[in-house]
């Protein structure tokens, strides 16, 4: 699992590479959104594209880092995930909670 962060503007775009499948990838991963959130970028998406699959402990990190950025008045987005991942997140109810893009430009725009 890799990491790469772009900025659009005030907007942290997270980009993972490989499985969110728990262990010390979802535990980086969380850390680096409360990171980004402790240095005031609270306005944060979770670019999925590449990743090919996550698993509930996974799920469960995504959830906890949009606590997170709800908790001190910010927001999470997902952009791009792939159709395995978005059927697993429809599948779970997820969806319903998270605001879900095909591209960044979208998820930027939905900002304001």
């Amino acid at each position: 699992m890799s990491y790469k962060i772009t900025y659009y503007n005030d907007i942290a775009i997270v980009t993972a590479k490989g499985s969110l499948m728990g262990g010390k990838e979802t535990t980086d991963y969380h850390q680096l959104v409360k990171d980004l959130i402790s240095g005031k970028n609270v306005k944060i998406v979770a670019d999925l594209a590449q990743v090919k699959w996550i698993n509930s402990k996974g799920l469960g990190m995504l959830m906890a880092c949009f606590t997170s950025c709800k908790n001190v008045g910010g927001d999470f987005k997902i952009v791009g995930a792939t159709e395995k991942v978005k059927s697993l997140l429809m599948m779970t109810k997820l969806l319903t909670i998270f605001e879900s893009f095909e591209t960044i430009d979208e998820a930027v725009a939905s900002f304001g």
